[in-house]
């Protein structure tokens, strides 16, 4: 309060003349306190000094003023008292406004009534706005943060309608950069996002963010991409994409790249960075994503330094950390399928019921061994140490299963020796001289597994399977090329296209054979849109007859087309109009699972709206298509995880009021969207439907809880399941159900997982998901397929498997063991200060797994991480600055 003169005599005379404000005060019976009511006189005085003739007095009554609204706007809890005070004389000071004369005092009076205009101005006039346009030049910040905010609000507002006029917007523009340079000041990150990205100008953001702030900045604008609509989504990540480079926060630009798919970045991010142990960390992400990827002499020049990052790339020590983390967690110790069932806790009936040597028994048999010792090299069915003869117990067990069991019984050796190609390859080879032609399929589809997500300069998989994919037994060529399709995932390899191609036209070749050969394409062009692919796939779809449409794994074919689109969104449609051509019988189950697997974890809401409207039409028996509609909602929905509750909110309902076709998708859609991550609602909705009317309803839960719990050996649903397989002693489908389930929920004795998210959910892996699609469109008809003589489709679920730890290692890329905390994962985008990024956590020494949601961070200042998020592999380096207490 700077002019006190004017408190005088002559202000007190004045004031006490007028009758007008004695009336006023009687009408505000409000009792004020002497402060309040010395504050109310002396600001009306400004505004009758405001209206002087006088430019002197004018200017240190407009002084004041400001002086009194500065001091008092600067806490905002409730309405500031001058503003209170101000209010009844806000026309008067607009009026007066109007009729003065151009000059600065006309400025210094239109800044007052911006600020005025911020309780006082009608909805929608953007009052604040005009008058600040029309004031003088001053920084903004000084009125306070509130006024500051409402400013931007009204901005938004102008700008889009200046739009749709097309008028200039060069005054709106500079008050913007004002703005956004005090919110970056003031640590308000998001609200200057915000603000961009109403005014469509990013770009602006980059100049700025310092040091201090752009990691906040980066996360929420990372986030924030999710809940966009196309292509702003894309232009968001690109700006944090930038922002991260320009400070040489290299892993988080290259999980942006991986994000966005853009391989132009990833080089980038190789070539901006000349530390080679960086480069290592990013080669473990590059790994895990499962994305083939050749590294040239740009992006590192030394030929030594070349081959070891390659080969981080290509996955080559996968195997070995997995056993380092299986020996550290002690469960190397192989286990029998009886281990898993533990009989021995249910009652009598069940188990005498099951001492039957029933080839279906052993083939469910063969899937647990298979999932439970997963990646660990040993077992007690297959590879049974050969002291007892060179043929050993390992060739019984192969011979308990009947015809096409033999196939599975073969092919699940490779699942047990998966990503060790070496020793893979040396225990299969002795299949390959077998003369039925089951055991010999088994052994190729098992080459195809050991070397899934491991990629290898001598190629063995193509040398192996390239020469059977020609044979003339079927079981022989489904085996070599479903193989190749496992082996070269996401490669796009153009030798294998020469190879594949001609058997998709081939008139002698079997359905189910090109049926394999559509998703085997599929999954080595998952992702890439590849217009020769698309086409061979389109043609053979449309010279297959009518009753060749009816067949069950016709339905692999429009999924093999889809996986082309995986994730690609627009890029589908011209194909999607193709495939209104088609025959009616499979045109729209076509049309539904390209456009499921062309948003596949975008969260697209109008996607999921459409595929709900298809779900909740009620058709006659025959129609297929809304089983992959309902899959779809899930593949759409599983991005974020508040489109995920409320997509299992929606299926919920689909339960209730859809057509069995519907019923019967529902299961694996939740099975998907909690896949190796058992959520209690989701458990109890699958439990109440594993005892359905409806066998296939029931099939469906029973599958979908091992997947849900996959890899987690989660006692709830392991206590389910046993308690299913004794209710369906007498049922052998369903009890192959069961025991497949069993397996999945102790997939590698809990130390993997399916799930295709990863990097904190921020990175789908497509050839994951890829895997994951196909098995489930698959269980879309149990009968035919799983419990046909295709139940090696299971088998696809390798694409998905991946250890769950977190594996820390030292400079030469030894295993490393220091302490971490490990905690439910906090969501921090947009909070103040530093807060904790994990609660409720316990201190472990790596390697640790992690769960679902989990997150880790390093206990120790010693070692520094060079990936910002702890998952997988992770390079640490010794901290300089550290001193030991």
């Amino acid at each position: 309060m700077a002019p006190e003169p004017n408190r005088t005599g002559a202000g007190a005379s004045t004031s006490g003349t007028k009758d007008e404000a004695a009336a006023k005060k009687k009408i505000e019976s409000e009792d004020l306190s002497d402060e309040d009511l010395a504050l109310k006189q002396q600001l009306e005085l400004y505004v009758e000094r405001v209206q002087d003739s006088d430019p002197g007095l004018q200017k240190i009554a407009l002084e004041s003023m400001r002086q009194e609204i500065r001091t008092s706007t600067s806490s905002m809890t409730s309405v500031p008292k001058p503003l209170k005070f101000l209010r009844p004389h806000y026309g008067t000071l607009k009026a007066y406004y109007e009729t003065m004369a151009e000059s600065e005092l006309k400025k210094y009076l239109a800044d007052i009534l911006s600020v005025l205009a911020l309780t006082m101005s009608a909805e929608g006039e953007r009052e604040s706005l005009k008058y600040r346009l029309l004031g003088s030049e001053g920084d903004i910040g000084s009125w306070g943060h509130e006024y500051v905010r409402n400013l931007a609000g009204e901005i938004a507002q102008e700008y889009a309608k200046r739009q749709s006029e097309e008028a200039p917007i060069d005054d709106l523009m500079e008050l913007v950069q004002q703005i956004v340079a005090f919110h970056m000041k003031h640590n308000a990150e998001p609200e200057a996002v915000d603000l961009l990205m109403e005014v469509e100008d990013l770009d602006m953001l980059i100049e700025h963010v310092d040091k201090t702030n752009f990691k906040r900045t980066c996360l929420y604008l990372t986030s924030s991409a999710r809940y966009l609509p196309g292509p702003d989504d894309m232009l968001v990540l690109d700006i944090a994409y930038s922002i991260y480079l320009k400070f040489e926060e290299y892993p988080n630009a290259l999980q942006i790249a991986l994000f966005l798919d853009n391989l132009q970045h990833v080089r980038q991010v190789f070539t901006s960075c000349d530390d080679v142990l960086r480069k290592k960390q990013f080669c473990y992400i590059l790994a895990r994503h499962g994305i083939t990827f050749e590294l040239d002499e740009e992006m590192v020049n030394d030929d030594e330094d070349r081959e070891v990052l390659q080969d981080i790339v290509n996955n080559s020590k996968l195997s070995e950390g997995y056993l380092t983390l299986a020996r550290d967690i002690e469960v190397m110790e192989p286990k029998s399928p009886e281990d898993i069932y533990k009989a021995h806790l249910l009652d009598g009936r069940a188990s005498a019921g099951a001492s039957v040597d029933s080839a279906r028994q052993n083939l469910a048999a063969t899937f647990v061994n298979a999932f439970v010792n997963a990646g660990f090299g040993q077992d007690k069915l297959m590879t049974v140490a050969s002291d007892s003869s060179s043929s050993g117990s390992s060739g019984n067990w192969l011979f308990k299963n009947k015809e096409h069991g033999k196939t599975s019984a073969a092919a699940s050796l490779g699942m047990i020796l998966q990503w060790d190609v070496d020793s893979g390859l040396a225990q299969l080879d002795k299949y390959f001289h077998s003369n039925d032609n089951h055991v010999i399929a088994g052994a190729l589809l098992g080459v195809g597994i050991v070397n899934c997500s491991i990629k290898n300069d001598c190629d063995p998989a193509m040398a192996l399977l390239g020469d059977y994919i020609d044979k003339e037994d079927s079981s022989a060529r489904i085996g070599a090329i479903m193989g190749l399709g496992i082996a070269y995932v996401g490669s796009q390899n153009e030798q294998l296209r020469y190879k594949l191609a001609p058997i998709l036209s081939d008139p002698k070749a079997s359905l189910d054979v090109i049926a394999f050969t559509a998703i085997a394409l599929g999954l080595i062009y998952v992702g890439s849109c590849n217009e020769e692919v698309a086409q061979a796939i389109i043609f053979t779809l449309m010279d297959r007859s009518e009753s060749e449409l009816g067949e069950p794994l016709t339905r692999l074919l429009p999924l093999g087309l889809g996986l082309l689109y995986l994730g690609k969104q627009e890029s589908v449609e011209a194909t999607a109009e193709v495939s209104k051509t088609f025959n009616e019988k499979i045109r729209k189950y076509c049309d539904m699972t390209l456009l499921s697997c062309a948003y596949a974890g975008t969260g697209n809401v109008l996607k999921v709206q459409n595929l709900l409207g298809h779900c909740s039409q009620h058709l006659d028996k025959g129609e297929m298509h809304q089983g992959p509609a309902v899959l779809g909602i899930a593949m759409v929905a599983m991005a974020e995880e508040l489109g995920l509750e409320m997509a299992i909110r929606s299926l919920e309902h689909l339960l209730q009021y859809g057509e069995q076709n519907i019923r019967r998708a529902v299961p694996l859609a939740l099975g998907l969207l909690c896949i190796s991550n058992p959520k209690v609602n989701v458990m109890d909705t699958l439990s109440r439907l594993s005892h359905d009317t409806d066998s296939e309803v029931a099939m469906a839960a029973v599958i979908s809880l091992g997947l849900i719990g996959a890899g987690t050996n989660n006692a709830r649903i392991a206590g389910m399941l046993r308690n299913l397989s004794s209710y369906y002693y007498k049922d052998t489908s369903l009890l192959f159900c069961v025991r497949i389930a069993q397996g999945l929920v102790h997939l590698g004795k809990g130390l993997l997982t399916l799930n295709p998210y990863h990097s904190d959910r921020f990175l789908l892996s497509p050839t994951a998901l890829a895997g994951l699609i196909t098995m489930l469109h698959a269980c879309l008809d149990m009968k035919a397929i799983v419990l046909g003589k295709y139940h090696y489709v299971l088998y696809f679920l390798v694409l998905a498997m991946q250890p769950r730890m977190l594996l820390t290692v030292d400079e030469n890329l030894k295993p490393l063991s220091v302490p971490v905390r490990v905690g439910q994962a906090v969501d921090v985008v947009g909070q103040a200060g530093r807060p904790k990024t994990i609660t409720g956590f316990q201190t472990h020494s790596t390697p640790v797994l992690l769960a679902a949601g989990d997150r880790a961070e390093l206990a120790t200042e010693k070692y520094i991480p060079l990936s910002p998020i702890l998952e997988g592999f992770v390079i640490l380096k010794e901290n300089p600055d550290y001193r030991e207490e």
